[in-house]
């Protein structure tokens, strides 16, 4: 059974968060000069652990395992959030690169090969799941040329300036690999408050998003008299508290709904304090792991925004802006984690979806795949003050490494 190197593991951790390092976190955005040196950085560990190490041609960062006869891919993203923490991401990455260290230094993983990678822009700092998509061939050149990220700099810019531009995008060869596999840091606070130290992933949430436009009439906030007003501000403030309503009735009536929503994205037009707005817009997003329920919430939704707009005396739109599918997980990888876990921590362990979105759930579409968590202190993820206890991070590495093992032999 491979052995870890917990120490090791800290080490790199603590090694990959100076490359942006922001108080306690990180801030590494996509294709940052900081993202961009910690890749380079992997490159030189990938190929320290005896890896073929390259960056592809929209960032991804693969370690190969040359002479392996049954391979499986491992990794997780290495970009951050702006100013999020040091392990969402990277605990995965790291993992990956130690299991490949691990693999090779034991003889009775002769033939078994890690392959680890790091994609690029899970965190969608140019769009969803770039790395990962182009991988699998999810992602035009259509969508390639549109993309920019919120400040307005152009995806094929920013490649060029990466030093990306040119290199050929890598291609998944399912005949390759055994599966995917990608750790994580939970991101909630399940685990910590059940004392448990393992979460096996069942299924990936599907994430769905909305943009909402209202559209007014701007005017002077001291001389428009109340029922003159056509305030885009209130309207949307209104439907905003008549979605919160309904959606909680809908996931009230559907006792197995793990379903959450979001308003994470407001502009008002424009913004000034003695001015009617005469523009507003906002971002709505739901999650769930059941497709079925992501379809009741949108046509809730489509329902709301038509009603907000017959009533007036705004104009109200929706327009799709993105939507992720659910993924289960393979049950064969989530017994083999399982397994593992009760192997190191008894009973210390649980099933749960992933409420956040990962990179296993596009690899799904294409490999067996399936994922492990690790606990979230606090249940704080995409902040600074983001962290997991060192054993928890220690025990999580060796687990990872015993379900890889018995996945691998598996075949």
């Amino acid at each position: 059974m491979p052995t870890t190197d917990g120490g090791r593991v800290l080490a790199d951790l603590r090694r990959l968060a100076e490359f942006g390092r922001y108080k306690t976190g990180v801030h590494r955005p996509t294709y940052s000069p900081d993202d961009i040196a910690s890749r380079e950085w992997l490159v030189q560990q990938f190929a320290a652990a005896g890896l073929e190490a390259v960056i592809d041609g929209i960032g991804n960062v693969f370690g190969r395992s040359p002479c392996a006869s049954r391979r499986l891919l491992v990794g997780s993203h290495s970009e951050t959030q702006p100013h999020g923490g040091w392990l969402d991401g990277a605990l995965g990455v790291v993992y990956a690169l130690e299991l490949a260290r691990a693999f090779a230094a034991d003889p009775a993983c002769a033939g078994l090969g890690i392959e680890a990678v790091a994609w690029a822009d899970e965190e969608g700092h140019y769009g969803n799941m770039l790395g990962s998509r182009s991988f699998t061939e999810g992602l035009s050149a259509t969508e390639l040329d549109a993309a920019q990220s919120r400040e307005g700099k152009a995806l094929r810019q920013a490649l060029a300036d990466a030093g990306y531009a040119g290199r050929p995008y890598a291609r998944l060869d399912p005949a390759r690999y055994v599966g995917y596999l990608e750790a994580h840091i939970e991101q909630g606070s399940m685990l910590e408050q059940a004392g448990q130290h393992i979460g096996i992933v069942e299924a990936i949430v599907g994430s769905w998003n909305y943009w909402i436009t209202v559209s007014g009439e701007q005017n002077h906030a001291g001389t428009t008299e109340m029922h003159r007003r056509k305030d885009a501000g209130l309207a949307l403030v209104q439907l905003a508290s008549a979605i919160h309503e309904r959606f909680a009735a809908l996931a009230g009536q559907d006792r197995q709904s793990r379903t959450v929503w979001t308003i994470g994205r407001i502009l008002l037009d424009p913004n000034a304090p003695s001015i009617v707005p005469g523009r507003a817009e906002m971002q709505v997003q739901f999650r769930d792991t059941d497709t079925a329920v992501l379809e009741r919430f949108a046509a809730a939704l489509h329902q709301l925004v038509a009603a907000a707009d017959r009533s007036g005396p705004c104009r109200i739109a929706i327009a799709p802006l993105s939507k992720s599918l659910p993924a289960a997980m393979d049950s064969r990888f989530q017994a083999a984690i399982e397994q593992a876990a009760e192997r190191h921590v008894p009973g210390r362990h649980r099933r749960m979806p992933s409420g956040a979105g990962h990179d296993a759930q596009v690899l799904a579409r294409r490999l067996r795949s399936g994922m492990m968590f690790v606990p979230s202190i606090g249940g704080v993820s995409h902040h600074w003050s983001e962290d997991t206890g060192e054993d928890d991070i220690v025990i999580g590495a060796q687990v990872f490494a015993a379900a890889a093992a018995t996945i691998l032999q598996a075949g």
